[in-house]
């Protein structure tokens, strides 16, 4: 039964019998203490209820065991999905995780302008944020580690799908089913004006067009803000052409949802009249039988905590991983109606 005063580290050490600083190790999991010496040093910290003080670590060990995401949204599945899988494998090593949400500009300039002055993390993990040059800059102030976690063209460590080679593949699905007349739906950050209009999805498309010889017709290009209810907007667009598409790529499942939306409320059929495909394979995909491109979200977020604490760690693991991603076929897309005999009608996921 332990006083009222507050247990500190020497305490531990005194009661495990071994030296402040092999306390110290033992309990923030360093290498060089024995496996045995760790296990009854950590016996003793929890039977004395010793709470570390992250200032007193900082202070002893130089680091802060303390990570921070730094994440655009916090409302979005995608953005969930990637940080459940950080904070999972970051909380198994024993670090705090701390959320900084940059979700408009005017928090995101102050966000970048401030954290050098107080660096209070070991490491930063930026969430799918492209970040400019500036921001770059700023962070890299700070001294510590930096790895990017999805949809990054970043110079520092990342996790990511190739996001060229995934719309490839839901363009490639459409052209092997006789669609010529293909529609895409682009998306961009309303915030990032700067951003290059061709990024990774866009000429994905283009590519995947150019290689089967098949001409864009840009009037079926609609470029919109992420989200359903502007995917379903630029639909309407897309149905007021002189002669309709027969196949709509949207750059995500939630915008493909909204377009389907449209579609059906103008008295066409999905498949029959326009197919529709998306890329992520969210949680809704599944319900409403939605054609996609499955990206792993979760395993990126696991992926890129793994490759953060190697390089904690003094490792040298490969600074540019990119999983894989595969077509998920579903009732929403099928053979073009006029489509040449002999062209391969994929099997639908059952």
């Amino acid at each position: 039964m332990t006083s009222s005063r507050t247990v500190g580290l020497a305490d531990v050490a005194r009661e495990a019998g071994v030296s402040l600083a092999t306390a110290s190790r033992a309990l923030n999991s360093a290498y060089g203490v024995a496996a045995a010496t760790r296990e009854r040093v950590t016996e003793v910290a929890r039977r004395l209820e010793y709470v570390a003080s992250p200032e007193a670590s900082r202070l002893a060990t130089g680091a802060t065991r303390s990570v921070a995401l730094v994440v655009p949204h916090l409302d979005r599945w995608y953005f969930g999905e990637m940080v459940g899988g950080l904070e999972e494998i970051l909380r198994e090593a024993g670090h705090d995780v701390l959320l900084y949400h940059v979700g408009d500009p005017e928090g995101r300039h102050a966000f970048f302008e401030r954290l050098p002055a107080r660096r209070k993390v070991d490491a930063v993990v930026v969430v799918a944020v492209p970040v400019t040059d500036h921001e770059r800059r700023r962070l890299e102030l700070m001294g510590v580690t930096i790895v990017a976690a999805g949809g990054q063209d970043a110079t520092y460590p990342y996790v990511s799908i190739d996001d060229a080679a995934a719309v490839r593949q839901a363009t490639d699905h459409l052209l092997r089913l006789g669609h010529r007349r293909i529609a895409m739906i682009t998306a961009v950050d309303p915030d990032r004006a700067d951003q290059p209009a061709h990024r990774g999805r866009t000429r994905g498309f283009y590519a995947a067009m150019a290689h089967a010889g098949v001409p864009v017709d840009e009037e079926l290009v609609v470029t919109t803000d992420w989200g359903g209810v502007p995917a379903a907007e630029a639909m309407e667009k897309l149905l007021s052409v002189r002669e309709l598409p027969t196949a709509v790529l949207a750059h995500s499942d939630e915008m493909a949802l909204g377009a389907m939306r449209t579609v059906r409320r103008a008295g066409l059929r999905v498949p029959e009249d326009i197919s529709v495909i998306g890329i992520d394979d969210h949680p809704l995909a599944e319900l409403v039988d939605l054609t996609t491109v499955r990206q792993p979200v979760r395993d990126q977020g696991l992926q890129a905590a793994r490759l953060l604490l190697a390089l904690l760690r003094g490792e040298d693991p490969d600074p540019a991983q990119k999983l894989p991603t595969r077509v998920v076929v579903r009732r929403s897309t099928a053979p073009v109606r006029d489509a040449p005999s002999g062209s391969a009608a994929e099997t639908p996921a059952r």
